[in-house]
């Protein structure tokens, strides 16, 4: 998913994250663990910069409506906490993604026995020159009529 467009679908992802955490109960640890989802998915799924981005609205939703109230920012333990929380989510979604892009070599399979079949050449495998004469005597060998 690109930049331009994981952004907006985390801040949604994450104001729905927060709605239904709400919904859930009064504790704003439902909040926590469903807005760090939020920004692990996220950072899985999308460029640094929007990742960056969504786990900055969602500590913002976090510290302003799961901690305070209304929307007031609070600055205190549990809002350092939430950072904390949400900014490892970040790291660990990226460095899933960045194992997620290393390729995995797989083996081919092994014929049984350990022996590789021998294969036809694709392209004709040129025979040594021979002599004139013996070719002439190959040639009136071939042209006998058989009775």
């Amino acid at each position: 998913m690109t930049g331009g467009f994981g952004f907006p679908f985390g801040c949604v992802a994450a104001v729905a994250a927060v709605i239904a955490a709400h919904l859930a109960g009064p504790s704003p640890w439902y909040a926590l663990v469903t807005l760090g989802l939020v920004v692990l998915a996220t950072a899985h799924r999308t460029t640094l910069a929007a990742a960056s981005g969504v786990s900055v609205v969602a500590w913002a939703l976090d510290a302003g409506f799961a901690l305070g109230h209304y929307g007031e920012l609070t600055f205190d333990t549990a809002s350092a906490l939430a950072a904390l929380v949400l900014a490892s989510s970040l790291a660990a979604g990226r460095l899933s993604a960045l194992l997620a892009l290393t390729p995995v070599r797989i083996p081919a399979p092994r014929r049984p026995g350990g022996v590789a079949e021998r294969r036809p050449a694709l392209v004709p495998v040129p025979h040594r020159a021979v002599s004139t004469s013996r070719s002439r005597e190959l040639t009136l060998q071939t042209h006998e009529p058989t009775l």
